[in-house]
């Protein structure tokens, strides 16, 4: 019976490159996508960027660009990282959409309906100079605990322990080094509490799996508490409706990015329904991969939400455990911290697809990936295992039988062993069991090259009296290797490829394990795959060092902006100019009215400078303005010009100021 599957990953933050240990999570997901493709269900899989939140609208800033520009430049890299990975998402998104917005606000709107949503006052660290209320990773100060300095507001790296920002010692901002005040703001909160009854039993029902729920069970014990989900301004992400200045705190509309991609697919596909997947009463079933580090959203807050929002909840949440490399963390200094475009300069994208396809099980264990290891295995398995079954025999039918397979093969004992192992590896696929999986498939591979060591084609074709039974052995080799193309092929899809190309076939399917290829034209073997080096690995890893060394290179705090030509410059007209009176401006918290001297021309400009300096201290001084600036109307009056100015801002601000000699009206070249 085919069923209807909607498959997801977790969304990739907006703010850097995708690496290796990204990786981990899209290729099983989209391993497990295109298995349940190949069993010929429909199974629809979606990602999108995160790109909301406090560190997108800071490196925005720091880049000299909007936050927009930002996501569309990193969803751009994402995107083309995936598919040169070969994980192929039906939909790739952004949570920054007009989808996302729309769900984000009924989701929430059918919560407060209900009365799931609280407001209370809190209080939280502020830092003065930027005018923001600071996240808890973007405060800084020593442990409560261990007194270990540059610890995070939320955890202690040294000692492990948990604390609120409130708690650090000495604490400064991350963002301007200012020590932060405490300041009350109103915040809106999730009640989770009012749905423990109901999460302590979709916990308990298959829909994650043991270790998470005994997790859960341990969150259960300590109780649940409301889940702060407002942020104040400024804030990257989506107002929340009839709360001016609230934003909605990433994680709310982060996992609704999932339903919002699935809509935008939906939209332009005729035939898919959304309802027919998120309606509460739907049959289709909805599968979430993540990492175990956000489990706590997925498994409490996610569902939680759907359940008051009247949607149906996932069907089952698939938590992976962190990527180590040679055994420890990734590092940058070591060059193991390996991005997904660094591994694609060197090494075969799908040498990675089936490393972690023959060691990933269905547990939250954490995976290693040891070099020497992968090295080892793929050119085991791939070359000298797989690969290796046509290599040997193919060549036998091109041009020993008119490139043509023989007849009579489905009754063959072999043949038999080899497609009646379909449906224990699918069980294997099904539950996330990839390495045993591969376990049995190369153990089938063994056996069809045993196979071929003891009928010893290349002996027998030299003799007239055995010649024709080469034919038989060659084609019986051939269809082993088709069946054992059609179990890799969730993980090597364009390997695949190259095999239904050299069989002359069309895509195959899981079903084509049980039909049996023969009297059938093949074209000549072309060799597929070629053997991972060592120097491959250690060109990757010394690649990895330098783009971190590049990343340590002292840099502006302010990028400099696009690349101007001379001729762009010459149209600006910069003129000493003397400042003959400076005033406040009546309602504005910023700007002060100045009148400048051109050298017997007085232009009106207002300054954004208040925060920096005092009327009476700028009068008679003189200064540079740009002098040709289209005049501009403002509430306050016309300004003519512009003051130039260096500094971040606030009372870090000063205006330029020429050498003595320099006269009112002077042309500044």
């Amino acid at each position: 019976m085919s069923r209807k599957i909607l498959v997801t990953s977790a969304l990739p933050y907006a703010n850097g490159s995708i690496h290796i240990g990204h990786m981990l999570e899209h290729i099983q997901t989209d391993i497990w996508a295109r298995f349940q493709k190949l069993r010929g269900h429909q199974c629809i899989s979606v990602c999108a960027d995160d790109t909301h939140g406090t560190p997108i609208m800071l490196k925005a800033q720091s880049e000299g660009i909007t936050p927009e520009q930002l996501i569309s430049k990193t969803r751009e890299e994402h995107l083309k990282d995936f598919q040169d990975f070969h994980v192929d998402y039906d939909n790739y998104h952004s949570t920054h959409s007009e989808e996302n917005k729309t769900l984000s606000e009924l989701i929430y709107s059918r919560l407060d309906k209900k009365g799931h949503i609280a407001k209370r006052t809190i209080s939280q660290l502020f830092d003065p100079e930027k005018k923001m209320f600071l996240p808890d990773r973007f405060v800084k100060g020593e442990c409560p605990e261990c007194g270990s300095e540059d610890q995070y507001g939320d955890n202690c790296d040294n000692c492990s322990a948990t604390y609120s920002p409130t708690e650090l010692k000495n604490p400064k901002s991350a963002v301007s080094g200012a020590t932060p005040v405490l300041r009350d703001s109103e915040h809106y909160f999730f009640k989770l509490p009012d749905f423990e009854k109901m999460l302590k039993q979709w916990t308990r029902n298959d829909h994650v799996q043991e270790q998470i729920a005994n997790k859960l069970d341990e969150w259960f014990d300590a109780g649940l508490e409301q889940w702060d989900i407002s942020r104040d301004a400024p804030y990257f992400g989506f107002e929340i409706p009839g709360a001016p200045n609230k934003y909605f705190y990433v994680w709310v509309d982060a996992p609704i990015g999932y339903m919002a991609s699935f809509k935008n697919l939906c939209d332009k596909t005729e035939g898919l329904e959304f309802d027919e997947y998120w309606n509460s009463n739907s049959d289709a079933e909805v599968h979430h991969f993540i990492g175990k580090d956000i489990v706590y959203f997925h498994t409490l807050f996610w569902p939680a939400m759907l359940e008051g929002a009247d949607f149906r909840k996932p069907t089952k949440v698939h938590a992976h455990g962190f990527l180590t490399v040679n055994g420890t963390k990734m590092s940058k200094s070591k060059g193991t911290f390996v991005k997904a475009r660094t591994f694609l300069n060197h090494l075969n994208p799908e040498f990675l697809r089936y490393y972690f396809l023959a060691k990933l099980t269905g547990r939250v264990d954490d995976f290693d990936l040891s070099f020497s290891d992968f090295i080892a295995r793929v050119n085991s398995d791939l070359v000298n295992k797989y690969i290796n079954i046509a290599s040997r025999c193919a060549n036998f039918i091109s041009k020993k039988f008119d490139g043509h397979l023989a007849s009579g093969l489905e009754d063959h004992p072999l043949i038999k062993e080899f497609q009646q192992s379909a449906d224990t590896i699918a069980n294997y696929y099904e539950n996330k069991e990839f390495g045993r999986a591969v376990r049995d498939i190369m153990g089938l591979a063994d056996k069809a090259n045993r196979y071929i060591d003891s009928e010893e084609p290349w002996v027998k074709i030299k003799s007239e009296a055995t010649a024709a039974q080469v034919h038989e052995i060659s084609s019986v080799a051939i269809n082993l290797f088709r069946i054992l193309t059609i179990y890799l092929k969730p993980a090597l899809p364009k390997i695949a490829e190259q095999v239904e190309a050299f069989l002359n076939v069309e895509p195959l399917t899981w079903q084509d394990t049980q039909s049996v290829l023969q009297g059938h034209a093949i074209n000549r073997f072309k060799p597929m795959i070629k053997r991972v080096e060592q120097k491959q690995i250690d060109d990757m890893i010394e690649e990895s060092k330098q783009e971190n060394e590049a990343a340590n290179q002292p840099q502006l705090a302010e990028p400099l902006k696009e690349e101007i030509q001379f001729a762009d410059f010459d149209k600006i007209d910069l003129r000493i100019a003397k400042i003959v009176s400076a005033e406040h401006v009546e309602g504005a918290d910023k700007l002060l009215k100045l009148k400048l001297d051109l050298g017997g021309v007085v232009k009106q400009v207002f300054a954004g400078i208040k925060s920096a300096y005092n009327p009476e201290e700028l009068e008679g001084k003189l200064t540079v303005m740009v002098a040709n600036l289209a005049p501009r109307k403002m509430r306050f009056g016309m300004s003519e010009g512009m003051v130039l100015a260096a500094g971040p801002g606030g009372k870090d601000l000063w205006i330029l100021n020429p050498d003595e000699g320099a006269e009112p009206g002077m042309r500044v070249k």
